[in-house]
């Protein structure tokens, strides 16, 4: 079976999409469209992708697609996936889910309703590595897991000339801000170990701003999120907590600890490996290679590596007709999009807040 394929959106899609789908069996990327027809005829041509639009609407009535990929600003996420729902398609959308959780209910209930196959671009689900945390903690290899942490700080956002004027990342009215565009990320591996979130304390700051305009030096405003601090109760971890920095003057990458009444897990991103300590030990390394990182084609990194296996489990399951067997669903969307809606909520009212389930 051919799976005929839609991608909305360029950048992202050019580095992990596109070349995740060259590793598919039967999947024909049909057209690609993007905000610049520049930006859509470039990755068209770079794929051998015969159809490019500067208009997602236009792409949708003109050609039958069994799966479209949307890899756009926050703010366009549920009105292109319903439309691509409605139109007949499976749909994978990129994090955050949509700008609140009503959207991304949604989203989740149109897919159920119509019967669809609708995966959110969560692919560290798809990580060896992570993988492999999901197993040592459903195993009880390092016993009752008493407290975790994950730091992401990074100086992408520290200079404030660094990023252009109207930059979606940095406008909180088009879903900018590192809480969507990292924690969502972070959030999804949390609850994917440790099970749902049942309260939230949460910090979602602007700590710059005022900023410069990259080309022009003109002065703007951000106001989406460049620091974060959430603390999470969660069903099987007392205290789980995430930092997010982007205006840190050092990188310090991305490390993830997670402590144990019988072991330690230690995962850093930056050289991505995967230590486990028992009692009385010291931290073993245990890391497991992905070997997707080495077909040809594939971008370097695990957000681009990941969504070789993310892509080949989502067509499987387009093909066979099935809900998938593993990744992250609409219905992951929606629960991941409560907790960021309560830690915006925490923060303007500087107190916990319970899910309520």
């Amino acid at each position: 079976m051919t799976i005929r394929v839609g991608v909305i959106g360029a950048s992202f899609a050019k580095a992990a999409y596109l070349p995740a789908l060259r590793h598919v069996e039967g999947a024909e990327v049909v057209a690609l469209a993007s905000a610049r027809m520049e930006s859509a005829r470039a990755a068209a041509d770079a794929f051998d992708v015969p159809h490019a639009y500067d208009d997602w609407q236009a792409m949708l009535r003109t050609h039958e697609f069994d799966l479209v990929c949307i890899a756009t600003p926050t703010d366009t996420h549920a009105p292109i996936a319903l439309a691509a729902l409605d139109a007949g398609a499976n749909v994978l959308c990129e994090k955050p889910t949509a700008m609140d959780a009503d959207e991304a209910r949604a989203m989740r209930d149109r897919a159920a309703e119509l019967g669809r196959v609708a995966m959110m671009g969560h692919e560290l689900r798809f990580n060896p590595n992570r993988r492999k945390v999901a197993e040592l903690v459903a195993s009880g290899a390092i016993g009752e897991v008493r407290h975790a942490h994950i730091s992401n700080v990074t100086p992408g956002w520290a200079d404030p000339a660094a990023r252009p004027a109207g930059d979606w990342w940095s406008l909180a009215e088009r879903g900018g801000g590192r809480l969507g565009a990292n924690g969502s990320h972070q959030v999804d591996l949390l609850r994917w170990w440790f099970g749902e979130v049942e309260a939230v304390l949460g910090i979602v700051d602007t700590m710059i701003p005022n900023r410069l305009d990259k080309h022009t030096g003109e002065p703007w405003t951000a106001t989406a999120d460049d620091y974060d601090h959430l603390l999470l109760e969660q069903e099987r971890c007392r205290r789980s907590d995430v930092v997010m920095s982007g205006v840190a003057r050092h990188n310090m990458n991305n490390v993830t600890e997670i402590f144990g009444s019988e072991g330690t897990i230690v995962l850093t991103n930056a050289d991505e490996r995967l230590l486990l300590g028992a009692p009385g030990a010291e931290l073993e390394d245990i890391s497991v290679d992905d070997p997707n990182a080495r077909l040809p084609g594939v971008n370097k990194g695990i957000w681009n590596v990941s969504f070789v296996a993310l892509m080949q489990e989502l067509c499987s399951a387009v093909r066979e007709g099935r809900a998938p067997k593993e990744g992250a669903t609409f219905e992951d969307g929606w629960r991941n999009q409560m907790v960021l809606d309560a830690a915006k909520r925490s923060h303007a009212e500087r107190a916990w807040v319970s899910l309520g389930g």
